[in-house]
C-alpha cells in the first residue's frame, strides 16, 4: 500500500509565468507532443498520476473546528489555513462555493469561526466584512445541517437545532422506511459516527472559549425557525423528528449504550486503515471526534490511524496550507492515461507501469458495501482513492476498464471481464447505473430534516450509465446485450429538452453530453438517430465566440440549464470529445475548439484554468481537479488528430 506523508502534495498550481501562453500556438503536432512530454513529468515513479483536489474553504475550516472540539491545537499549521482562507474571501465578505460563485452563508459561517477560532480578531477589516455580510443573508442560523451540528457541538446553538438522529437508527430493520443500506455511501460513512455524536451531545472542548453569538440576528436559545419546511412530506418528517425526541428519555440505558457500541463497530471496520473511512474528510472527521469522545486515549491504534488519514490530506501552498476533502490517485491515472494512450501510436513501458499500478488495485474479494444488495455478485471495481475497499465505484471502474482495453494487452483480460461483470451486476432496475449504488431511488428520505442538502442518494445518472455503456460495449457486446439495451433506453429517456444529458459528477450538461455520447460511439449507436443529432446541435449552439465551451456550477440552481460562462481548457475539451464521439470530425465548431485549445496552451506544455470543475454534491459542494486542465485538452486534440488520420486512409 502506498504510504503517504502527512502534508500529501505541494500545491501543483502554476506559476506565474508559466501560466503565460506562447506568443504563437504550437502546430497540433508539436502541441500534442509538448503535452504528452509535461504530463509524463508528472507521473510518480510507480507509474500512478494524483493532483490536487481543492474544494470550497469548509474542508479547511472544519479541520480547525476539529482541532479546537478536541483541544489538539497546531498554531503554526493553524495561522497558515487561515492565510489560505483569508486568501480565498470574496469582495463581498463573505465565502463562495466556488469560483466566482454566490454568497454561501454556511461556509461563510464555518470560515468565520475558524479565523475567530485561529485569532483573527473581529474587529478587524476582513472579519467585520464578513460579519456584516453574514447577518445580510439572515444570519449563522440559517446555515445548512452539517453547520449547525458543528456549532451545537460547541454550544452555539441549542441541540433543538439540529435533527433528532440518535444512535438507534444502527438498530433499524431493513424494512422500515429509513434504514442506512438506502442512502449513499457518502451519506452513511457521514452519519454513523455522527449518530454518536447526536446521542452523547459532547461540548467542544475549545480551550479559549471562543463564541459567535455576534453573527445571529436572534440569540440562538430564542429562535424558532432552525428548519425550513417547503412541502408536506418535509413537514411530516418535522413532526416526527419531534416526537422522536419526546420519547427518547424512555430509551432504557442498556439500549442506548448497545447502539452507541453498534454505531462504533460499524465505523471501526470500515477505518480503511491510515486512507480513512469512505475516504472522505467529513467522514473521517466524524470518526475522529467518535473516537476521542469515546474515551480512545492518543496512542490508541484506531485514534492514531484516524488521525493520520485526515493530515495526510493537507496540502501546502507557500505560506499558506488547505485541506483537500479527498485524494484521486485512480481517477487523475486513469484518465491521464485516457489521454496518453490516444496520443501514442504503441503504448509506452510508462503507460504499462500505470496501469499495471491500475491493476493492483482492483477490488475482487473484499467485504463492500455494495453486497447488501448483490451478495452473490463477483467484486471488480476499483475505488477512487489510494484505498477505499467497502466501496469501489462504477465510473472508476468503467473508466480504468477503458483505458486497459485500448492497450490491447492480453495480460489485462481477466481484470476488464471481472470489472464489466461487476458493472453489468450493479445495473439498476430503471436500466441506468449509480456511482456506488444499486436501485437507490428511495426520494422521499430527501425530505428527512437531515437531508437538507438534497444529496442523502445516489440514483442512477447519465454520466455514469453513459460511462458503463462504454465499458460493457468493449468487454463483450454480446454477452452484455440486455444490460446495455437497457441502458440506451434509459439515456434516451434521460436526455434534456434542449438535447444534453445532466452530469451529476462534473460541470454540467457540457460534461453529461460528453459522457453519453462517447458510450454510445462505443456501443455502435448511429450517429445519424435523431437524438443523436439533437445533442450535437445542442453542443455547437453553446460554443461561444473564442471556439471555446464553458459553463458555470450555476446551472446547478433553478433555472437547471446551460448559461453564457467564458470557455474552459477542460469543458472545451469535453465538448470536442463529444463531438468528434458523433461524427463531426470536419465540423467547423470542431476546427474553432482545436485552435481555442492550441491557442490556450501555456509555455510549460499544459493548460490552467481557476475555475470548479465539478459537483461533490450539486448546489451544496464543489471541488477543483486540478489535473482536469492538464489532460482532457491533450485526450481531445490527440482524438481530432487521430480521427483525421483515419479520414485521410
Amino acid at each position: 500500500m502506498l504510504q503517504q506523508p502527512k502534508y500529501l502534495v505541494t500545491s501543483t498550481q502554476a506559476s506565474t509565468s508559466e501560466k503565460v501562453r506562447r506568443l504563437m500556438p504550437l502546430s497540433l503536432a508539436e502541441a500534442i507532443q509538448e503535452a504528452k512530454d509535461e504530463l509524463y513529468r508528472h507521473q510518480h515513479a510507480d507509474g500512478h498520476w494524483i493532483y490536487e483536489l481543492e474544494a470550497d474553504c469548509t474542508i479547511p475550516a472544519e479541520y480547525i473546528l476539529m482541532n479546537h472540539f478536541t483541544g489538539e491545537i497546531d498554531d503554526s499549521l493553524e495561522k497558515r489555513i487561515a492565510n489560505y482562507l483569508r486568501d480565498q474571501q470574496n469582495e463581498d465578505g463573505g465565502w463562495s462555493l466556488y469560483t466566482d460563485g454566490a454568497f454561501d452563508i454556511s461556509c461563510s459561517v464555518k470560515t468565520y469561526y475558524a479565523l475567530k477560532l485561529v485569532g483573527d480578531d473581529p474587529n478587524v477589516d476582513h472579519m467585520v466584512r464578513a460579519r456584516n455580510a453574514i447577518l445580510a443573508h439572515g444570519g449563522a442560523a440559517h446555515s445548512n445541517v452539517f453547520t449547525r451540528i458543528a456549532l451545537a457541538l460547541f454550544g452555539q446553538v441549542p441541540w433543538r437545532a439540529v435533527p433528532f438522529i440518535p444512535a438507534e437508527v444502527i438498530l433499524l430493520p431493513a424494512w422500515f422506511p429509513f434504514h442506512i443500506s438506502k442512502v449513499s455511501y457518502w451519506s452513511r460513512t457521514v452519519m454513523v459516527p455522527l449518530f454518536i455524536l447526536c446521542t452523547l451531545k459532547p461540548t467542544a472542548v475549545n480551550p479559549r472559549g471562543i463564541d459567535i453569538r455576534e453573527i445571529f440576528t436572534i440569540p440562538p436559545e430564542d429562535e424558532q425557525n432552525y428548519f425550513r419546511i417547503t412541502t408536506f412530506l418535509s413537514r411530516a418528517f418535522l413532526w416526527l423528528d419531534r416526537a422522536g425526541r419526546t420519547i427518547e428519555r424512555l430509551v432504557p440505558r442498556f439500549i442506548r449504550n448497545f447502539s452507541i457500541r453498534k454505531c462504533e463497530q460499524w465505523f471501526l471496520k470500515r477505518m480503511n486503515e491510515e486512507h480513512g473511512i469512505g475516504g472522505i474528510f467529513p467522514a473521517m472527521v466524524n470518526v475522529y471526534e467518535s473516537l476521542v469522545i469515546l474515551g480512545y486515549p492518543k496512542n490508541h491504534p484506531a485514534r492514531l490511524q484516524a488521525r493520520k488519514a485526515i493530515d495526510n490530506l493537507l496540502v501546502e501552498r507557500g505560506d499558506s496550507v488547505y485541506c483537500q476533502p479527498c485524494v484521486s490517485p485512480v481517477w487523475d491515472t486513469c484518465l491521464a492515461s485516457q489521454a496518453l494512450i490516444e496520443a501514442e501510436e504503441e503504448t509506452s513501458p510508462e503507460l504499462i507501469k500505470a496501469l499495471d499500478w491500475l491493476a493492483e488495485r482492483q477490488l475482487t474479494d473484499e467485504p463492500g458495501d455494495w453486497r447488501y444488495y448483490r451478495p452473490n455478485l463477483r467484486g471488480g471495481g476499483w475505488a477512487f482513492q489510494y484505498s477505499n475497499y467497502h466501496y469501489p465505484d462504477l465510473d472508476d471502474t468503467s473508466m480504468v476498464g477503458w483505458a486497459m482495453h485500448r492497450t490491447g494487452k492480453g495480460a489485462y483480460t481477466g481484470a476488464i471481464q471481472r470489472a464489466a461483470d461487476w458493472i453489468a451486476g450493479m445495473q439498476s432496475n430503471n436500466g441506468g447505473f449509480g456511482s456506488f449504488e444499486v436501485n437507490n431511488i428511495q426520494y422521499y428520505l430527501n425530505s428527512i430534516p437531515f437531508a437538507d442538502h438534497g444529496a442523502l442518494l445516489d440514483p442512477p445518472t447519465a454520466d455514469v450509465t453513459g460511462r458503463c455503456i462504454a465499458l460493457l460495449s468493449l468487454a463483450d457486446k454480446d454477452k452484455y446485450q440486455l444490460q446495455l439495451d437497457a441502458a440506451i433506453k434509459y439515456i434516451k429517456r434521460d436526455q434534456e429538452e434542449d438535447g444534453s444529458w445532466y452530469g451529476r459528477w462534473g460541470t454540467n450538461y457540457i460534461y453529461g453530453t460528453w459522457s453519453v455520447l462517447t458510450g454510445l460511439e462505443l456501443a455502435g449507436v448511429d450517429p445519424s438517430e435523431d437524438f443523436i443529432r439533437h445533442a450535437v446541435e445542442w453542443l455547437k449552439s453553446v460554443q461561444n465566440q473564442d471556439g471555446g465551451w464553458g459553463e458555470s456550477n450555476d446551472s446547478y440552481y433553478p433555472p437547471k440549464h446551460w448559461r453564457l460562462f467564458p470557455s474552459t481548457p477542460f469543458q472545451t475539451a469535453w465538448a470536442l470529445l463529444a463531438l468528434l464521439a458523433a461524427g463531426e470530425v470536419h465540423s467547423g465548431a470542431v476546427a474553432r475548439g482545436i485552435d481555442y485549445l492550441l491557442i490556450q496552451q501555456r509555455v510549460h506544455g499544459l493548460w490552467d484554468d481557476r475555475n470548479y470543475t465539478a459537483p461533490g454534491f450539486p448546489r451544496v459542494f464543489y471541488l477543483k481537479y486540478h489535473g482536469y486542465s492538464k489532460y482532457f485538452p491533450l485526450w481531445a486534440l490527440a482524438r481530432y488528430q487521430n480521427r483525421l488520420q483515419q479520414n485521410h486512409q
